[in-house]
């Protein structure tokens, strides 16, 4: 008899389990492994000590949680050689564009070299194991040009050192595909939720509602562009896609692809609108010419139907709740 994956009791390593998307997608995992199952959450050395940002504490089987800086080979060898996951879901990454610009070097480091040390280490460690890879939309850059929803055979086109480090994390580990790495790419769109940093658009608007609604800013939010569309999604859906593919990785093509999109461009300003009617209190809005990026894409959509087609995903939450969740985390969070 076979036994599918979410019957079986499976080993997953997240690395970067202290970010933004570390805790949603192991409060997840928490609810959906098989009895038995093991969750180790890897921390590099900024995150170890630190509280895991937002909600979701797993409870059902636990997490324990292991020192892993993916930048040190010597480290990534002996976790993997220690632990012998069944898959790797790899988060860690320099995320944000501005950060990412503000020091290219660690960003190609982190992103690329990275990837590379858990992508060898697996292949030497434990060469059964599955490699679920968090990439991103930003990987087809100039091509959003073009104005129509891109699926992945759309050409990589990256402006920015973020975008093109995970270009190439992404380009290598199909490349390791074909020599028989057991890695699954997947290519997120934009998507926010309760933890993201103020490195973000939506999290910046909301912490600063937040503070004003406190008191403790003068009552104009600054802002940078308002005019670019992006497709967002609510981490719950993104992180719905992880757990998908992870369950059903023994069913997928090595190597594919899949786009995480809802097809659905929405006006960065017209988010901000949402979340200024979500507040009691009069609020301007003030451009701000430090917040516009120089290579800002106008329009950014994308096609999602071989995720659908795969791992029966497609995104369901309402963007007005995600919204408020973003609000209510900063409002929890910001002190008088």
């Amino acid at each position: 008899m076979v036994v599918a994956l979410k019957d079986m009791p499976l080993k997953v390593l997240v690395t970067g389990a202290g970010g933004f998307v570390g805790h949603h997608l192991i409060a997840a995992l928490d609810k959906v492994l098989a009895p038995g199952s093991e969750i180790v959450a890897g921390y590099s050395k900024a995150t170890a000590s630190a509280p895991v940002q937002g909600e979701g504490v797993a409870t059902r089987i636990g997490v324990r949680a292991v020192g892993l800086d993916v930048t040190d080979d010597v480290q990534v060898s002996g976790v993997l050689r220690a632990e012998r996951p069944t898959h790797v879901v790899h988060l860690a990454a320099i995320a944000a564009v501005t950060a990412a610009t503000r020091d290219p070097r660690m960003t190609w480091n982190v992103n690329l070299n990275g990837t590379l040390n858990i992508a060898l280490s697996v292949r030497a460690e434990c060469p059964e194991c599955r490699i679920v890879f968090s990439g991103s939309s930003e990987i087809y850059g100039a091509s959003f040009k073009a104005g129509l929803p891109l699926d992945e055979s759309s050409e990589l086109q990256p402006v920015n050192p973020y975008a093109s480090s995970k270009a190439a994390a992404d380009l290598m580990l199909g490349q390791m595909a074909r020599q028989g790495l057991k890695a699954i790419r997947l290519r997120p769109f934009n998507h926010t939720g309760p933890g993201q940093s103020e490195d973000f658009a939506i999290p910046s608007f909301a912490a600063q509602i937040a503070r004003i609604e406190r008191g403790l800013s003068e009552p104009a939010i600054r802002v940078g562009s308002l005019d670019a569309m992006r497709d967002f999604l609510d981490v719950h859906d993104v992180v719905d896609a992880y757990v998908a593919a992870v369950l059903r990785a023994d069913d997928l093509p090595v190597g594919c692809v899949m786009n995480l999109a809802s097809g659905q461009p929405r006006r960065i300003g017209d988010m901000l609108d949402s979340l200024l009617a979500m507040s009691d209190t009069r609020i301007e809005v003030t451009p701000d010419p430090a917040r516009f990026r120089p290579s800002d894409t106008p329009l950014v959509v994308g096609d999602s139907s071989r995720a659908h087609a795969l791992l029966g995903w497609q995104p369901r939450r309402d963007i007005e709740d995600t919204l408020r969740s973003v609000l209510d985390y900063w409002r929890t969070r910001v002190v008088a």
